[in-house]
C-alpha cells in the first residue's frame, strides 16, 4: 500500500449511540470528499453489548440482565455477533474502498488492514498471527461452538496470540467506503458477557463458557505488566503506521460529521426501532 497521510481521531468515551453514529458519519464524509482516510480510537460510557445487523434481540440477548448491569446497547451497522465493550481499545478504519493498493474482497481488505493490528501487538511484544483459515484443518481447529459472543471463533485474517483471538473486527463497505472497526482486548470479563446473552439452558451456558475461555485472550493476560488504554492506543498507532504504511496526522472531527452523528443518534442509533428492529 503506498503512503500517505491519515486523519487520526481520539474521541474518548462515549455512549454507544454516538460511538456507532460517529463512525458512520465519518463514512459519509469520506464517501463525500470531505474527509480524509481516518483511524479512529474510543471507548465505551457506560460498558456496552453492541450486537451485529442481522442479530436477533430478543433471540440472543437478555434484556433483563442487560438492564440490571446497567450496560448499553446498539446495533452496529456491521454484521458479527455480540461483542462486550468494556475493558477495551476499540478502533475503526475508514477509507474509500478505491484506495490505491486496498484489495477489492472483504477478505482480502481485512488481511490489509488487519496487519495494522498486527504490527500494533507487536509493539507491545505479543506475537501475534494473522488466521487464514484457509484449510480444513484451520476450520476445525477455530470451529466455534455456537454462541452469540463475537470472540467464540475468528474469522479470517483476525489476530490470535498462543491460538487465541485477541481483537475481533467487522466490516461494511457503503457508498464506495469501507468501514471497519473493532475491538482490542485490554481484559476480559466473560462472566459478565454471558450473563447478559441467551442459552437455551445453564449447561449448554457453562459448556459454551468453557469454550469461549478457550478461544479468547485479553492482553493483559498475556503480559506481566498491564497495558494502559493509552499506551494500546500509541502502539496501535505505531502499528497502523508501520502495517499500512501511512502517516497519521492527528485531527477533529469536523463540524459537519458532528451535526451528523447526533442527527443519527436521534435517528437511528438511539432508537428501540433500531437497536430491536430485528
Amino acid at each position: 500500500m503506498t503512503a500517505n497521510n491519515w486523519r487520526l481521531l481520539h474521541t474518548g468515551n462515549r455512549s454507544s449511540a454516538e460511538n456507532m453514529a460517529i463512525d458512520e458519519a465519518i463514512l459519509t464524509s469520506v464517501s463525500e470528499g470531505e474527509a480524509p482516510p481516518t483511524l479512529r480510537f474510543y471507548g465505551w460510557e457506560p460498558a456496552t453489548l453492541s450486537i451485529g445487523y442481522f442479530q436477533k434481540v430478543e433471540k440472543e440477548v437478555n434484556r433483563d440482565r442487560l438492564r440490571a448491569k446497567g450496560l448499553g446497547l446498539v446495533r452496529r451497522p456491521t454484521g458479527g455477533r455480540a461483542v462486550l465493550h468494556d475493558r477495551e481499545v476499540t478502533y475503526s478504519v475508514i477509507l474509500a474502498e478505491d484506495y490505491p493498493g486496498m484489495p477489492t474482497s472483504v477478505t482480502d481488505s481485512y488481511r490489509v488492514i488487519s496487519t495494522g493490528l498486527l504490527e500494533g501487538f507487536r509493539e507491545l511484544d505479543l506475537q501475534a498471527e494473522m488466521v487464514p483459515l484457509e484449510t480444513e484443518e484451520e476450520k476445525a481447529q477455530y470451529a466455534s461452538l455456537g454462541s452469540a459472543a463475537c470472540f467464540d471463533s475468528p474469522s479470517n485474517y483476525e489476530l490470535v496470540v498462543e491460538g487465541r483471538k485477541v481483537a475481533g473486527s467487522a466490516q461494511t463497505r457503503q457508498r464506495g467506503v469501507i468501514l471497519q472497526h473493532g475491538s482490542i482486548l485490554l481484559d476480559l470479563d466473560v462472566d459478565l458477557l454471558f450473563d447478559v446473552l441467551r442459552f437455551p439452558s445453564e449447561r449448554v451456558k457453562e459448556r459454551m463458557k468453557r469454550g469461549f475461555l478457550n478461544k479468547a485472550v485479553a492482553i493483559n493476560q498475556l503480559r506481566p505488566e498491564p497495558v494502559s488504554f493509552d499506551e494500546a492506543v500509541k502502539a496501535m498507532t505505531r502499528g497502523f503506521e508501520k502495517g499500512l504504511q501511512i502517516r497519521l496526522e492527528p485531527g477533529e472531527l469536523t463540524p459537519r460529521e458532528q451535526e451528523l452523528a447526533q442527527e443519527l443518534v436521534s435517528s437511528r442509533y438511539g432508537r428501540d426501532e433500531w437497536n430491536f428492529k430485528k
